[in-house]
């Protein structure tokens, strides 16, 4: 089975009646979107917002009432993949470009669920390169200031070779950090420079994380 399919499918199951639910982007997220479209299709009553503009035309194919973040308040539940899982539950995201609009919906509320294959999971995070939103104007001089710290930033492109653009119509630098020995340290510096909209450091957020496996079952990790 596909451990990313097994995952969401568990993670919707925490949907509850009445909630109001963030819905995260990516692959993996795709997965507990459909899962959650089927149980509203089926009755389930629930409120929900979405991390990405491709979140929102999955969720409205799917019959999921959303409304904008500013709107919606507080929300029960959020659901949203990771690129890297650490044991202590900091996380990379980023991989899909929603960083900025993930981490806003997922300080909104009151219990995170991250889902993912078993490959997500890492000892320390870095392997997977880290994701850095910036502002486009004068964003050759905030990498030159990425560059100092050693983070070794990349550009990224779309894939028609054209700069890639969040929703947010900013730039993300894919940092090739290696082992991050000091998350907390690290996210702290990098948002002090001028031009940084947002880390892909997710740290302290997730309440657990639900790990998928190819028999089918699923682990977690709280």
């Amino acid at each position: 089975m596909n451990p990313k399919e097994v995952a969401g499918r568990k993670a919707a199951e925490l949907v509850e009646n009445g909630m109001k639910v963030g819905l995260g982007t990516g692959s993996t997220a795709y997965f507990a979107i459909k899962a959650i479209g089927e149980k509203v299709q089926a009755g389930l009553s629930i409120t929900a917002t979405a991390t990405s503009r491709q979140t929102e035309s999955l969720a409205a194919e799917c019959g999921i009432p959303l409304l904008p973040l500013v709107e919606i308040g507080d929300l029960d539940l959020t659901i949203d993949g990771a690129d890297e899982i650490s044991p202590e539950l900091y996380l990379i995201k980023g991989g899909g470009g929603a960083l900025f609009r993930e981490k806003m919906v997922a300080i909104r509320s009151e219990r995170v669920v991250i889902i993912g294959g078993e490959g997500k999971q890492v000892e320390k995070l870095g392997a997977f390169p880290l994701p850095i939103e910036v502002v486009p104007f004068g964003h050759q001089l905030t990498a030159v200031k990425l560059e100092e710290m050693g983070l070794n930033p990349q550009l990224r492109h779309a894939d028609d070779g054209a700069i890639y653009l969040t929703d947010n119509q900013n730039f993300i630098y894919d940092c090739h950090v290696g082992r991050i020995e000091h998350p907390t340290r690290l996210d702290e510096q990098v948002k002090l420079l001028t031009g940084v909209v947002e880390t892909g450091l997710f740290l302290g957020i997730a309440s657990e994380a639900i790990i998928g496996h190819e028999n089918g079952t699923t682990s977690i990790l709280t």
